[in-house]
């Protein structure tokens, strides 16, 4: 993976399995990282203490990209929280 350092990311879907790999990798090459989830705050915190734990850069951020009023929540937070967006990796499923 290329030098992502300055990048923002944010990740769907990231509080377990797949998603949460994603995440770890894009911390990995220098992301900071919003972990997104709908259901398990405890999954997204886990992920975002590993990815500091690395050194990255990361926050967990609720919300359900199946619900169209909560995706700029999620979008408003990485903004917040880092400064921008460069990266969205749709990974949640629709539930």
């Amino acid at each position: 993976m290329s030098n992502l350092n300055g990048k923002v990311a944010v990740v769907t879907g990231a509080s377990k399995g797949i998603g949460a790999s994603i995440a770890k990798h894009l911390a990995a090459a220098g992301a900071a990282v919003v972990v997104n989830y709908a259901t398990s705050k405890a999954g997204a915190d886990k992920v975002v203490a590993e990815i500091k734990a690395a050194g990255g850069k990361a926050v967990a951020v609720g919300g359900s990209v199946a619900k169209a009023a909560e995706i700029p929540g999620i979008i408003a937070a990485a903004k917040k929280e880092f400064g921008r967006l460069d990266i969205l990796v749709n990974n949640a499923r629709r539930l």
